[in-house]
């Protein structure tokens, strides 16, 4: 005979879960389910959005290095060719004449420098911000 004080005896009256609460035990387990999946496809843009973000900076520091480059190359050619052409000029005032075309080219082409770097910066901040918004209204969609 079955030991009466056993909880997992076959002698004791199995215990009927009504309807009404399976049913919310269910509809919780699908909500939950369906939030994790939402949370899941979230994580996952959120990381291939880290992703491209990283990279699309990585290529702009890359593009703007080179052209930081560059323009030391230009400024330092055009130093030299101006100490080339000072050494052979042959009077104070051809010496001063020269210094000064050379200071309005540079602030000339300084300003175009300027002007490129900024661009250039705008260009990068605009390409790296991109996977930002794409992500965000992936994540964000509006109610329809």
């Amino acid at each position: 005979m079955a030991d009466s004080t056993d909880p997992f005896s076959s002698s004791v009256i199995p215990f009927q879960v009504p309807e009404q609460v399976r049913e919310f035990a269910e509809k919780g387990v699908s909500q939950a389910r369906a939030g994790y999946a939402k949370f899941k496809d979230a994580a996952e843009t959120h990381n291939g959005t880290v992703q491209a973000v990283m990279a699309t900076a990585s290529r702009g520091a890359t593009d703007y290095s080179a052209k930081l480059l560059d323009i030391a190359k230009t400024n330092t050619n055009a130093g030299f060719d101006f100490v080339q052409e000072l050494a052979g000029v042959k009077s104070p005032s051809a010496a001063m004449e020269l210094w000064t075309s050379f200071a309005r080219k540079q602030v000339e082409i300084l300003t175009g420098q300027t002007k490129e770097l900024a661009e250039l910066t705008q260009k990068i901040v605009s390409e790296t911000s991109e996977p930002i918004k794409t992500g965000a209204s992936k994540l964000f969609q509006p109610a329809a």
